[in-house]
């Protein structure tokens, strides 16, 4: 890459902002240049704006510090400092929708961290190594805004990280039914122990829209691009149930499931450490030299030994063995905040990028 592309961040004073600062610090293709906010925000330098919220483990980039924020709202001005943004804003759903449009209409692409836009017909949601076929849809969405380099592309849902990726290296064998459990970790809420000490020593059986999105996000992501918009899989049926749990980072997943051609267990170990994808055979900056691992102890993958495998962007099964009423069941482990949420989108834009889809403004 010639020079590195200017990045905003919108929302960039919430956590998957900070998260996205912090894992662009150093990126070789990549430069933030702006960051952007709400109103309130505005007009303050970033380390002000945060003021004592910053909720990583690792400092704030010093090269966002002293960064003015912008108003998040002033589309065309933020658009202007930038090749393209990823956004992490929080506001409405019809508000997240309107202003995503906004800024792919100023010729800025927007690769986006929200659900919004999920479900928009010929808008890609992209698990890289799984499906980055779908950015092929792009095309059909500049069509719909009337854009010749603006468009959105969304990463999923964090909770299905753990699992999802199974489906696609065993697809082969016809995943059928699957029955998940998530035990999801407290940064998927934006919160910290800090701000949230009612999750100590606590569960809480209840997680607002997040069964609908574990069951149904994952097959959209194993469907296929026809007439120009996303056909979401019929198989496999999934019902989910997601349950908040006293962990900063890492979803666990607890997944029963049946095949149309039951495989062995040695083929599926080997499907699982095999796979790779788009980012793997490009050597994408953010990509896992190996997408997902298999732990053969009885008692992994563990939260604390593995949730960071791969700088967080790997995928860790373990327990894969014969249930006495599915075919098997197996239990998965990712990093929401950085294969689920912040790093997720950053591979995403990396695609982007190598596919030719974002590229410098003139």
């Amino acid at each position: 890459m010639e020079r590195k592309l200017r990045v905003g961040v919108l929302g960039a004073t919430g956590m998957v902002g900070q998260r996205f600062l912090s894992l662009l610090a150093d990126h070789p293709w990549f430069e933030v240049v702006t960051v952007a906010a709400s109103p309130r925000s505005a007009g303050k330098t970033y380390e002000e704006a945060v003021g004592g919220r910053w909720k990583l483990d690792t400092p704030m980039p010093e090269a966002v510090k002293k960064l003015m924020v912008h108003n998040v709202n002033e589309v065309e001005e933020v658009a202007a400092t930038v090749d393209f943004v990823f956004s992490a804003v929080d506001m409405s759903k019809d508000e997240i929708r309107a202003i995503e449009e906004a800024y792919a209409r100023t010729e800025t692409p927007v690769v986006s961290n929200n659900s919004a836009h999920r479900w928009t017909p010929d808008v890609p949601m992209v698990i890289p190594e799984v499906n980055a076929a779908h950015f092929d849809v792009i095309a059909d969405q500049r069509k719909r805004l009337g854009t010749t380099r603006g468009f959105i592309a969304v990463k999923p849902n964090c909770s299905i990280q753990s699992y999802a990726p199974c489906l696609a290296a065993w697809k082969e064998f016809g995943p059928k039914e699957l029955v998940v459990t998530t035990y999801q970790a407290i940064s998927g809420a934006g919160k910290t122990f800090r701000d949230w000490p009612e999750m100590v020593e606590n569960i809480i059986p209840y997680i607002g829209g997040e069964e609908e999105k574990s069951e149904q996000e994952p097959l959209r992501v194993l469907g296929k691009v026809e007439n120009g918009e996303i056909v979401k899989a019929a198989f496999p049926k999934i019902t989910c149930q997601c349950i908040r749990v006293p962990v900063l980072n890492g979803h666990t997943a607890a997944v029963f499931i049946n095949f149309e051609k039951k495989p062995s267990k040695e083929q599926l170990i080997e499907k699982l450490v095999s796979f790779k994808g788009f980012p793997q055979e490009e050597n994408l900056p953010s990509a896992p030299k190996q997408f997902i691992q298999y732990l053969e102890d009885d008692n992994r993958p563990q939260v604390k030994l593995d949730v960071d495998y791969e700088n967080g962007m790997g995928i860790s099964i373990g327990r894969l063995r014969e249930d006495t009423m599915f075919d098997y069941k197996f239990v998965g482990l990712s990093h929401n905040t950085l294969r689920g949420a912040a790093g997720g989108a950053v591979l995403c834009a990396e695609a982007l990028a190598a596919k030719g889809y974002i590229q410098a403004k003139k």
